[in-house]
């Protein structure tokens, strides 16, 4: 007797082998059988004209403080993600502190999240209780309450601030300093953490407008925690290295710390764009040179325009600007006040277009469009560039913005143009996915919950790259979302239908799946709101045998496992 059965529908594995139709058996929670089937079943999926495929792995995520409030973990059940990896880029909430939770490091690592991650304060603090010491307090706590599947890493900031607190922004670490950082990463990771997640990005500013802790640790301090990594089975590294071009020394860290921990490392994010093949294959080299030291290092690269909704009331993205770092951390009252002056706003601007190309690209403020205003004046200009409306107006585009934002108390959405839909750019897109040195990845889902709708990723791929332009047969596509990052983190019988693998599989139409409209919903704690988007043609999500998504609608299911490394995860070779 089957507990459940899938029937008619066209398997995908994701070993890359020809599709095939097949019946699909699951006893306990697991793929007993797959072809013609003998033998009830308690439960039957009928997926003619369906595809059935594992179901999708996202390594990139900031699921950590939505778990509490959502366990759905939407909205990427919805999309296929049967698998989640949080922790990344250093920003855990977890640990809390040493022997207790002292509360100033606790409200920090609050503020911290809600600032370089685009999280409501106001749902962090109403919606996560605070009220755990270690990450094995963290992990325990999630234990049995989850949707999906999820991992956690264990993050250099919040070791950083619950051994060093007011000063992990400021100072080098000292030897015993570091040796706490090393005890505590040891005992998150004893307790079944995914490994270690770190940032030098100068995009990541605390709410202070201050590098968040990370960034102040030097080499040494990096490479002794990666070190303890590899004292640990099943464990992995993830860093957030400068932005734009690699300089040599950010080639040799990644692969330094690669070799440090004998694990892999995945940086974030390889975003595809239109730009030459050169420029990508400079960055891609941080991938020769480590496994040329015997290290692997592998570019995460998001599947689609890296389209970001930009606002000055959070500030991300544009605190990249020279300057902007201390103009992003005032009160709203206060940047309300220098936005309305004449002079201190024709300050800024400066500032922003003094900034060096290219990031002084995200000054061009006449290219970006308007997309969300709350004020009846300006709401007959949404969708229109803030050139266009400037020309129409006789006023320059940054005084159109400011203007724009100030009446609606900074609230305004303004975003880039996407002009990277067309062959030429998918084309590109499917190039660096063929790269060895590549994962498809960097979702984000859970951060900048504001600004993008990445999340989406694996049912954009699916509608874009297979079936709009042709460019990729669906038993690769699934073989990218599936089972190559299944393989990257070494998850143990997942990624892949296979008889005795976990049963977490989605049913979806060819025809028809993509990603849903994106819309903000006003659904989190404190009555903040969110980016979100369903998608379109998936049927049905099973974790773990149990189904989680039936006709596109979340079910009340939690079956899903709380992964821990050395148990759910088998290390993986660097060479």
């Amino acid at each position: 007797m089957f507990d459940l059965t899938i029937t008619g529908g066209l398997v995908v594995d994701g070993t890359g082998s020809a599709p095939r139709h097949a019946d699909v058996g699951i006893v306990d929670g697991r793929v007993a059988a797959i072809g013609r089937l003998d033998g009830a079943a308690r439960r039957t999926i009928d997926a003619s004209g369906q595809v059935l495929s594992p179901g999708w792995v996202d390594v990139h995520t900031h699921y950590d403080a939505q778990a509490f409030w959502d366990p759905t973990l939407s909205p990427s059940p919805l999309h296929g993600v049967t698998t989640v990896f949080g922790g990344n880029c250093g920003f855990t909430i977890a640990p809390l502190g040493i022997d207790r939770v002292d509360p100033a490091d606790a409200d920090y690592l609050m503020r911290m999240l809600a600032r370089v991650e685009g999280m409501p304060l106001e749902s962090l603090r109403d919606g996560v209780p605070w009220d755990w010491v270690s990450t094995a307090d963290y992990l325990d706590r999630l234990d049995g309450t989850l949707m999906p599947n999820a991992g956690f890493l264990v993050g250099h900031s919040a070791l950083r601030r619950v051994v060093m607190h007011d000063d992990a922004t400021s100072r080098r670490a000292t030897p015993a300093e570091v040796a706490q950082m090393a005890a505590l990463l040891r005992a998150g990771l004893a307790a079944g953490g995914m490994g270690f997640s770190s940032t030098w990005s100068p995009s990541h500013n605390d709410h202070t407008g201050t590098p968040v802790p990370s960034r102040a640790a030097d080499r040494d301090e990096v490479l002794a925690l990666c070190a303890v990594v590899g004292e640990f089975p099943g464990t992995t590294l993830e860093f957030i290295p400068q932005v734009g071009p690699f300089s040599d020394d950010t080639v040799e860290l990644m692969a330094a710390m690669s070799r440090a921990a004998r694990r892999p490392l995945n940086w974030n994010v390889l975003a595809v764009q239109g730009q030459a093949w050169e420029q990508l294959d400079g960055q891609l080299r941080a991938g020769d040179a480590a496994a040329a030291t015997g290290a692997k290092v592998v570019a995460l690269t998001l599947p689609d325009t890296l389209r970001t909704r930009l606002n000055l009331h959070s500030g991300f993205v544009l605190d990249l600007l020279h300057g902007w770092d201390a103009l992003m951390a005032l009160p709203v009252d206060e940047k309300l006040r220098q936005l309305t002056d004449p002079v201190q706003r024709a300050h800024w601007d400066e500032l922003a277009q003094s900034t060096p190309m290219p990031i002084r690209g995200l000054a061009n403020w006449a290219g970006y469009r308007l997309l969300e205003t709350t004020t009846p004046r300006w709401q007959p200009h949404v969708g229109r560039t803030l050139g266009d409306i400037a020309a129409e107006l006789g006023a320059e585009p940054w005084d159109v913005l400011a203007d724009i934002a100030v009446d609606d108390r900074l609230r305004t959405v303004i975003s880039a143009v996407d002009r990277f839909q067309d062959r030429a750019a998918w084309e590109l897109r499917v190039r660096v996915w063929r790269d060895g040195r590549t994962l498809v990845g960097a979702s984000d889902a859970g951060a900048h919950l504001d600004m993008i709708d990445s999340f989406g990723y694996a049912t954009t791929l699916l509608a874009k790259a297979v079936r709009e332009h042709g460019l990729l047969p669906i038993e690769e596509a699934v073989a990218l979302l599936a089972a190559a990052p299944a393989d990257l983190y070494g998850l143990v019988d997942r990624g892949r239908l296979v008889e005795g693998a976990r049963a977490d599989l989605v049913v979806f139409d060819p025809d028809t799946v993509g990603p849903a409209p994106v819309e903000t919903r006003f659904d989190l704690p404190g009555g903040a709101g969110r980016v979100y988007g369903g998608a379109v043609g998936v049927g049905h999500v099973l974790v773990n045998g149990v189904p989680v998504v039936d006709g596109g609608q979340l079910l009340d299911a939690r079956p899903g496992t709380l992964l821990r490394s050395g148990v759910d995860t088998r290390t993986v070779a660097v060479a």
